[in-house]
Order: structure tokens, then C-alpha cells, then sequence
């Protein structure tokens, strides 16, 4: 079976959708066409000119990239800058680029979980959960189908709340209805109002899964007419957000912490406020620019919060609450590639995927 560039995307995105990015980002496929076979593919951090080079010369037509090439519009197309190249370069030689950005950030077990695992954080959470995504389906249904229909809703992704899944609330009434002449029903008969014994089921629903949830529960209900309601809650939804926050096994120096940090992640440098915690226990991260975070991590009293690009007068933030570490941009997120391998060998197990080996950090250090 010939692999479409569609294929991978349709399953990354069923893990980190579009709909999760952030409004200012722009995810998705840049470059080429969804229909299109995929020979090869390329991951990396960034997408340049060097990496559309490194991917002609293994024959590869399709870069996964975390950053997008592209952020706003482009008007012009005649090389003048390194995105427009790199645009032109991409397209002159068939070569797609697709970006998983912030939906991948946002996504519990994307960039931050990749960061946790690299620190030795314990349980991971959440730093930031986002709120009103999260919607709760209720329907009506005779009594000896509410399995079969409940099921389908779950084998969809509804009823899932943190570690729990298959999470629902049912409770007893009766129903009327009364078949017009043009109806077919699956109980009573033309122009007589039935009652029918039913169950009221609620169930909590993410919302950029709501159309494949409705569908599965329509497929598998007996009714011709299905009664249902969605609500929009304001609820926070811990498995998407920004940022994340844990625990280590047991507290570190925070020297001992640090240069853990800065090997683990072959940090050129890492700027850090006064070390006023003796040791570091709780740790508050988020990969790239994060330091829009800090509020949440001091207000959850981690002992150290790590992220890259903040600026002078945020250093200031952090009032000897709490020690900030910036490790930078590129080293916070430089694993980003291989999370994304790890997810689509699960999924695509006999086809190639490279990693980069183009270094794109544009930062040196002396």
C-alpha cells in the first residue's frame, strides 16, 4: 500500500490537531499537496535551506518540521530572504513541508513530556491547562442499546478524564414521540405517540474530536432521529496546555541540578537568576519561549522554572520566589524530532523516517 502524505498527517494530527495551536501559529501542511506519495521523509527542528538539501539528498519529498517556515503571509516569492529560498527551493524540487508547531506543544504527551522524560520528572502535569475545549455530549437511548451505543462513543474518544477513560453518567426516564407518516421507527408505529423506557448517558468530549464522536454514536443508535445536546464547558481540560510541571525522584543541589540540565541538553550556556533554593525538587519547564509561564510556575511554587528567550527585565520577574534557567530556544526543544519519530514508528513500522542532521540553532556561543 503506497503511503500519502495525508496519512501521516491525519495521524499526527489525531493526536496534536490543528484546532490546539495557538492562534498567532501556523501548523499544517506549508508546502505540497495531501494526496501526494511519500518516498522518504525528513524530521527536524526547523525547515531551511540547508534541511531541503539534506532531504533531496536522501531522496526524501516530505519535511516534518516543530517550526513553521512560514508564520505570516507571503506576497512575494523571489528569494530575497531565507524563508522565500527556502519556499522556492522546496517547491522547484517536489518537496513538501509540514509543521507541527504549538498543537504538538499543547498536546500531553508532546514536546514538554519529551523534556520531562529528559530531566527525570516524576508525573508530569500540565503547567497551564486550557480552557473551554472541552464539550459534554448527552444523548437519549432505549435501554437495551445503550451499550453498543456507548461503546462506539468511547471507541471514538469520549469519556476520557485524565487517567480515566470510558467515563460516563447514566440515569433512567421515559421518552415520547409520536412517527409521522413519513417516518420509519425503530419502536411504535405511524401516528401513534409512544413511550419508551430510557437512558439519559453524558459523556465529557474534547472538542476537536466532537464530529468523529457524534458520527460513531448516529451509526450505532437504533433511532432514525437521535435526541442528543452538547454543552460547551469552561472547564479546565488537563491533558492540553502549555508547560508542564513534576517532580524529580528525590531533590538535587541545585548546582548538581543545573549542570545535570546543561549536559542533558548541551546547553552552550544557561542564564539563570540567584540560586536562592538550596535544592530543587519542583520543576516547572516549557519548550521554546515560555517565559509568559512564569505566573504558573511560581503560583504552583516550583523550586526552578526552565524554558528559553527571556528577556532582561523578565529575569526581574521572579522576586526570589523561584530560580528561572534559560537553556535556550533551540536546546530546549532539540528532541522535538525524535518524539515525533518515536510516534510515527508506532504507526508506520516498515517505512523510513530520517532524522536531520543539520544543526539549525543560529545561536553560537563563544
Amino acid at each position: 500500500m503506497k503511503l500519502k502524505i495525508k496519512d501521516i498527517t491525519s495521524f499526527l494530527e489525531g493526536m496534536a490537531p490543528l484546532s490546539s495551536q495557538e492562534s498567532y501559529d501556523n501548523s499544517g501542511l506549508i508546502v505540497g499537496n495531501h494526496d501526494m506519495e511519500v518516498t522518504q521523509v525528513l524530521l527536524s527542528l526547523d525547515c531551511i535551506e540547508e534541511t531541503v538539501e539534506e532531504a533531496i539528498s536522501i531522496g526524501a519529498n516530505l519535511i516534518i518540521a516543530h517550526h513553521p517556515i512560514v508564520f505570516g503571509g507571503l506576497k512575494q516569492l523571489n528569494g530575497k530572504n531565507y524563508v522565500e529560498r527556502t519556499v522556492i527551493k522546496a517547491i522547484k524540487n517536489d518537496i513538501a513541508i509540514y509543521s507541527i508547531h504549538t498543537n504538538l506543544d499543547n498536546y500531553k504527551l508532546g514536546v514538554n513530556y519529551e523534556i520531562a522524560k529528559r530531566i527525570g520528572i516524576e508525573n508530569p502535569k500540565v503547567l497551564a491547562p486550557k480552557k473551554n475545549v472541552l464539550k459534554k455530549l448527552v444523548f437519549f437511548c432505549p435501554e437495551d442499546h445503550v451499550d453498543a451505543v456507548t461503546d462506539a462513543v468511547f471507541n471514538a474518544g469520549g469519556g476520557n478524564i485524565g487517567e480515566y477513560s470510558e467515563c460516563s453518567f447514566t440515569s433512567s426516564g421515559e421518552g415520547t414521540f409520536l412517527p409521522s407518516e413519513n417516518a420509519n421507527p425503530t419502536v411504535g408505529t405511524k401516528g401513534n405517540r409512544e413511550t419508551a423506557k430510557e437512558k439519559r448517558i453524558e459523556v465529557l468530549i474534547s472538542s476537536h474530536k466532537e464530529s468523529q464522536i457524534v458520527r460513531a454514536m448516529m451509526a450505532a443508535h437504533p433511532y432514525e432521529e437521535v435526541a442528543h445536546d452538547i454543552y460547551t464547558l469552561s472547564n479546565y481540560n488537563q491533558d492540553e496546555g502549555a508547560g508542564m510541571i513534576g517532580e524529580l525522584s528525590s531533590a538535587m543541589e541545585t548546582t548538581q541540578f543545573l549542570s545535570h540540565l546543561k549536559k542533558e541538553f548541551n546547553c552552550g550556556a544557561i542564564r539563570h537568576t540567584a540560586l536562592i533554593k538550596d535544592k530543587i525538587k519542583t520543576v516547572a519547564f516549557c519548550g521554546g519561549s515560555g517565559s509568559f509561564l512564569l505566573g504558573n510556575a511560581k503560583s504552583q511554587q516550583a523550586d526552578i522554572y526552565i524554558t528559553g528567550d527571556f528577556k532582561y527585565h523578565e529575569f526581574f520577574d521572579a522576586e526570589k520566589a523561584i530560580i528561572i534557567a534559560d537553556i535556550g530556544h533551540f536546546e530546549s526543544e532539540q528532541y522535538t524530532p525524535h518524539l515525533i519519530l518515536a510516534l510515527l514508528k508506532k504507526n508506520f513500522i516498515n517505512f523510513a523516517f530520517h532524522l536531520s542532521k543539520v544543526n539549525t540553532n543560529p545561536i553560537n556561543y563563544f
